[in-house]
C-alpha cells in the first residue's frame, strides 16, 4: 500500500535546496558522501520528526514537532539527510548528515510500502533510550506536524536500536511503548525513599 507522505512547510523545503545549493555548507558538512556525490542532489521523503519527551507509567506520552528530515538522494540511493528546524522567523536549515539511520531509515520505509494498510510515516525520536523509530501514523490525512501516537499506529525502531528491541520489527503502539515506559522509567537508588 503506498505510504501517505505529509507535504512539509515550503519554507523548510526552500531551506534545504538552499543549503544544498550552497557550495559552503555543503564542504562544511561532517557528510564525505554528499560532499563526493556525482550527479545533482534531490531531498526527498520529506518527514516531520517528533520527539517522545515524556512516558509516564500510565503508558502515557507526549510529543512534540522538533523538525523536518529530508533523505538526500543522488542517483539511485540516500546518501545523506538534511534537518530542518522552526526557529522565530519561520523554518530553517539546521544540519547535514550522514551515518546508519539513513540506510535503516529507507529499509523501513520499503517494509512500511508492504503493508496491507496505508499510513503516514513520520520519525519519532526516544532520546531517553537513544532510539529513533520510523511512526506509522493510521490517519493519513492528518497533518503530519500534530498528534500523538495512537494505539494502533506502528512503529519501527531504527538501526542502531537500544537492546533488547529488534530493529525493522513492526510494533503496535500498544505493545512496544509499555517496553519503553520500562526502559526509560529511571530504577530507585538503593536507600532512596520510594
Amino acid at each position: 500500500m503506498p505510504l501517505h507522505v505529509p507535504p512539509a512547510p515550503a519554507p523548510a523545503l526552500r531551506s534545504v535546496l538552499t543549503a544544498l545549493g550552497s557550495p559552503t555548507a555543503v564542504r562544511e558538512a561532517r557528510t564525505p558522501a554528499l560532499r563526493t556525490a556525482q550527479g545533482p542532489a534531490t531531498p526527498e521523503l520529506p518527514l516531520p520528526v517528533h520527539v517522545l519527551d515524556r512516558i509516564t507509567a500510565q503508558g502515557l506520552s507526549a510529543t512534540r514537532l522538533a523538525g523536518w528530515r529530508f533523505l538526500i538522494r543522488c542517483g539511485d540511493r540516500a546518501v545523506a539527510a538534511a534537518d530542518t528546524m522552526l526557529t522565530a522567523d519561520g523554518w530553517a536549515f539546521s544540519h547535514f548528515f550522514e551515518g546508519p539511520y539513513i540506510v535503516s531509515t529507507e529499509r523501513a520505509l520499503q517494509q512500511a510500502e508492504a503493508l496491507p494498510q496505508p499510513y503516514q510515516p513520520r520519525l519519532l525520536s526516544v532520546p531517553g533510550l537513544y532510539m529513533l523509530t520510523l511512526w506509522l501514523h493510521g490517519d493519513v490525512t492528518a497533518d503530519g506536524a500534530e498528534a500523538h501516537p495512537a494505539a494502533s499506529d506502528l512503529l519501527i525502531p531504527l538501526a542502531p536500536a537500544p537492546p533488547g528491541i529488534s530493529a525493522h520489527r513492526p510494533h503496535r503502539v500498544s505493545e512496544l511503548l509499555p517496553v519503553l515506559t520500562h526502559r526509560a522509567t529511571p530504577v530507585p537508588l538503593l536507600g532512596s525513599p520510594a
